[in-house]
């Protein structure tokens, strides 16, 4: 049975702890338009006890599977992603239960697209080889082999969305050409080639760069035949979800010195466990989902948006083109 609201009629909205460094100004700016509280969000139990009462719930990186789902009080008909990836919401179980999933496209574009831009660049600058060249007296190894211009390079993005459309335009005074593979993107920027084979994207991309949601499309998306089709010396960056790329095929291709660099920001198990190939392999920058971190990304106006228009109980979990995190209805 549906608990009711509170006396002055708002929407209530639990926000798992933790996810905003600012939870005042969270309150401060939007506590007229709904009542919120921050609770714990990690398991069942204390989901079950922290929704009592709440229409909402926004997670970040908080998992959400059919257990955890089914702990939410009857009352929650929306849960917000303050970010962009669903695959740590199980849809089909939020469907079945009647509850809608909204996420955020846009969140954080600028951010990992920079921090994807930089890992590229790092990494076929060989900047980690420098670094302990440098730090070791200007000595040992220094095998940098011949480095094009970027300016002749080719750079190719697997999915064309709001993070790799910021890649692009970051990178275009840069690079040579960037080519993309996306078969749903319904537009790409004006100075962005398209292909329609992801094998024609890899053959000439010296840089690489992945901007695809996990999903069961997706899953193990690059795998050894994939990635051997990479030209000699290319960098693969990685922001957008572990599990797209085999990272034991990564590491082989870069122990054997064929791929030039890595930069990885996700990883299909995190933590990173200690035996990971990826630890020990050459000019690799690991970074642990750190792409977001800048305060500006935390401003009021990038979080969570509670209105009273929205999905209506029994509305099965999607993934909403609106920037807003979470809208309720009446």
């Amino acid at each position: 049975m549906r608990q009711p609201r509170s006396a002055d009629g708002l929407p209530a909205v639990v926000i798992a702890a933790g996810i905003f460094p600012a939870p005042v100004r969270i309150v401060e700016c939007y506590g007229s338009a709904c009542t919120i509280a921050f609770g714990d969000l990690s398991n069942a139990d204390a989901i079950a006890a922290s929704t009592a009462g709440a229409d909402a719930v926004v997670v970040a990186t908080q998992q959400l599977d059919a257990d955890r789902l089914a702990a939410l009080a009857s009352s929650v008909r929306v849960i917000g992603r303050a970010g962009v990836g669903l695959d740590s919401i199980d849809l089909d179980a939020a469907g079945r239960l009647g509850i809608g999933v909204i996420n955020q496209p846009a969140y954080g574009a600028l951010e990992v697209a920079s921090h994807a831009v930089g890992l590229m660049v790092a990494g076929y600058r060989k900047f980690t080889i420098l670094d302990s060249y440098v730090r070791a007296g200007w000595a040992g190894p220094l095998s940098l082999a011949p480095m094009q211009p970027l300016d002749e390079l080719t750079l190719g993005l697997i999915g064309c969305g709001n993070i790799a459309s910021e890649t692009a335009r970051m990178c275009a005074p840069m690079v040579g050409r960037i080519v993309t593979f996306d078969p749903f993107a319904t537009k790409v920027p004006a100075f962005v080639e398209r292909v329609d084979k992801l094998d024609d994207l890899l053959i000439q991309s010296h840089l690489l760069s992945l901007h695809v949601p996990l999903t069961a499309q997706t899953r193990g998306l690059l795998g050894p035949r994939e990635l051997a089709l990479l030209p000699d010396g290319a960098v693969v960056v990685n922001v957008a979800r572990g599990g797209i790329l085999d990272e034991d095929a990564l590491a082989a291709e870069l122990n054997s010195g064929r791929l030039g660099g890595a930069g990885i920001d996700v990883f299909a198990q995190e933590p990173l466990p200690a035996d990971s190939p990826l630890l020990s392999t050459p000019n690799t920058i690991p970074s642990g989902m750190l792409t977001i971190r800048p305060s500006r990304n935390m401003a009021p106006k990038r979080c969570p948006t509670v209105a009273r228009e929205g999905p209506a109980i029994g509305t099965p979990a999607r993934r909403s083109p609106r920037s807003c995190c979470l809208q309720l209805a009446q």
